[in-house]
């Protein structure tokens, strides 16, 4: 018996198929999240206004170049939370619940689902970033400059800490251990990253160590795209950070194409 050509399944590649997935992937999340969505944004208004307001409060003269650094480590901050922090707390919550395999076993390319995700991350993430710098500018008149870089800037910021959360919550299969990382990544991006203050202030070795480090690129990227004369080391910082991003798409792809 011979099977018409017509009656086979179409085969699932291509840029249409890619397109189909990444917005049923983006609906997915969307539902799964609908109760949660609203809160998330509202922490993450709260987060890049309260950093700029409530930092602010331990100094009683801040100057100027202190509030631009302030105001671009808010936003980088508010930026990053979610793909780097919240993403990976989802994806062990999955685990817990025992329906990660399910979930990574669907027709679907990962390019996709890590597109919808980074898409949704977007819309969380945005609103406190705007926040921070509308803060900063109403409470201090920082004197912004919105340049064309912010565009790849944010782009990128929001790709890399995507990625890296994706990385490292693939690849620790222990849920408990991922929610544990993700906590102790917030300390380290809030006190004792130079995103919201010069690298300067760091003990030489620890601001050496942070020049390959992903966060103070993600800091200097933000304020070349938003300030004028301030960040100095721009093209290092986006190549720095490029790396990071494609080595946490390497290592995502080869966490997630894992089979036991």
């Amino acid at each position: 018996m011979t099977v018409s050509a017509s009656t086979l399944p179409p085969k699932r590649v291509g840029t249409g198929h890619w397109f189909a997935m990444f917005v049923q992937l983006f609906k997915w999340n969307v539902l799964t999240l609908r109760l949660a969505l609203p809160v998330l944004v509202m922490v993450q208004i709260f987060t890049g206004v309260g950093m700029v307001l409530g930092f602010s409060l331990l100094f009683s003269d801040i100057g100027e170049v202190a509030v631009l650094y302030l105001a671009t480590g808010a936003t980088v901050v508010s930026l990053v939370t979610v793909g780097i922090v919240v993403g990976p707390q989802f994806i062990a919550q999955e685990r817990l619940q025992g329906t990660y395999e399910w979930s990574q076993s669907l027709p679907s390319p990962r390019t996709a689902a890590a597109a919808a995700w980074t898409s949704l991350n977007v819309i969380i993430a945005v609103p406190g970033a705007l926040g921070a710098l509308a803060a900063a500018r109403l409470r201090f008149d920082a004197s912004l400059v919105v340049t064309p870089l912010v565009i790849p800037a944010v782009l990128l910021v929001l790709l890399a800490g995507t990625l890296i959360g994706f990385a490292y919550a693939h690849t620790i299969s222990d849920p408990h251990t991922v929610s544990m990382v993700s906590q102790i990544l917030i300390f380290v991006i809030f006190g004792f990253s130079p995103i919201a203050y010069p690298a300067t202030n760091l003990p030489g070795w620890f601001a050496a160590l942070h020049r390959w480090l992903p966060f103070e690129p993600m800091g200097e990227v933000v304020r070349a795209g938003l300030t004028d004369g301030i960040a100095t080391s721009t093209t290092r910082s986006f190549v720095v950070l490029s790396v990071w991003t494609i080595l946490a798409a390497l290592v995502s792809t080869w966490a997630i194409g894992r089979r036991p």
